[in-house]
């Protein structure tokens, strides 16, 4: 069935609304007014049925959840763990009072996306870059070429301060010298095998 609208806000005597009690200059406040949150609910409102099912979760609930997760980069456990501690993740995800109880069962974030596909999920990178050209962070130009920076990569460098390198250029050094019939006094490759051992972590 479709995402369940969330019930009309009425005013409660002893709880203060969320919007009261944040900073309304933190970027995940700033950022949730930058959002078109309406286009979600129109690209993947097509994916559900009525009448089949029970009701879903709310869309704005689960994609503000997986905005969190990858912006910060967390497990779908942790992003959950932390809808229960922050007012600010709790405003995001269109929450009007602070909940003091997961709306959603862990497992539902894979089954949202399952539903969801990759090919949709894309649509939440590409608000998020339109929300940064609303906020004047961001300009059609930077998005005409892709920097990807490629130092952290691991990479099959051996240094040659490294004494494995050291034990290599041993062996080709002797090697070459039986070949043109140098007499060495002794090979030391025991030598540097024995200096590996006691170096190494």
């Amino acid at each position: 069935m479709p995402p369940r609208s969330p019930p009309p806000e009425q005013p409660e005597l002893f709880r203060s609304a969320l919007l009261n009690l944040v900073d309304r200059r933190h970027s995940l406040v700033r950022l949730a007014g930058l959002i078109a949150w309406e286009r979600f609910a129109t690209a993947f409102g097509l994916l559900y049925r009525d009448g089949v099912g029970r009701p879903g979760l709310p869309t704005h609930l689960m994609v503000g959840l997986h905005l969190i997760k990858h912006m910060d980069g967390l497990s779908d456990e942790a992003v959950c763990a932390r809808f229960l501690d922050s007012p600010y993740v709790q405003l995001f995800c269109d929450e009007t009072h602070f909940q003091h109880a997961l709306p959603l069962d862990r497992s539902s974030m894979t089954r949202w996306r399952q539903r969801i596909g990759p090919e949709r999920l894309e649509l939440l990178l590409v608000e998020t870059l339109a929300a940064a050209q609303r906020a004047g962070a961001a300009e059609p130009k930077h998005f005409e070429r892709v920097s990807i920076d490629t130092t952290v990569q691991p990479k099959a460098v051996t240094h040659p301060t490294d004494s494995k390198l050291i034990h290599r250029g041993v062996e080709i050094l002797g090697r070459l010298a039986r070949q043109h019939g140098v007499a060495l006094r002794q090979s030391y490759v025991r030598v540097s095998t024995r200096a590996r051992r006691e170096i190494a972590p």
